[in-house]
């Protein structure tokens, strides 16, 4: 909701009410929790978008696509989501690292978003769920996908989309060192 990130941005959470929120958004507080549990399920971003699942859009994509650019290719729609509302998501994540109290509730939805990936990667190579592989995959895939943003979010100028595939580029290559810059030791 964009007009709780406003005014967390502005004032700070420990400054802003559901009221307050309600208010700016011109919707009674009983309107504002049809939708949101609390203030922070508004600034994280509220209930899941309809489509769908990671496991539905994983198993989709053909299986001689080797499994790092499956995955690539099942978060891209998230991807492309995220990057069409580009000024709500900066302001989102400088929201987010500006009020660290919301960490906890952002972690709990990332180990939600993680554990839907285990399952998807489990059922696309067969292995299961608690096998270190899928879960292995889907927390450096969480880890790939979190750093793009960063970048996007904090100093550079490309594409969502782009930064996420060379992330995920990095992660096929099997995270070996690059040979043309070699930092010294």
């Amino acid at each position: 909701m964009t007009a709780a990130l406003r005014l967390v941005d502005e004032r700070g959470l420990e400054h802003v009410t559901v009221e307050d929120i309600s208010e700016a958004a011109d919707v009674s507080p009983r309107t504002f929790f049809n939708y949101f549990a609390g203030k922070d399920d508004a600034l994280l971003g509220g209930p899941v978008p309809d489509g769908p699942s990671i496991h539905e859009r994983l198993l989709a994509v053909p299986a001689e696509v080797p499994l790092v650019h499956a995955l690539f290719e099942a978060i891209t729609p998230d991807v492309a989501g995220i990057q069409a509302e580009r000024d709500i998501w900066l302001l989102r994540l400088r929201v987010i690292k500006n009020n660290s109290s919301l960490l906890p509730a952002l972690v709990a939805r990332g180990e939600c978003s993680e554990e839907e990936t285990v399952a998807a990667v489990a059922a696309r190579t067969g292995k299961a769920a608690d096998d270190m592989f899928p879960q292995l995959v889907a927390t450096t895939a969480g880890a790939a996908l979190r750093t793009a943003m960063m970048r996007w979010a904090t100093h550079d100028d490309r594409d969502l989309l782009e930064l996420v595939r060379e992330a995920f580029d990095i992660l096929a290559a099997g995270l070996t060192e690059p040979t043309e810059e070699k930092a010294p030791r």
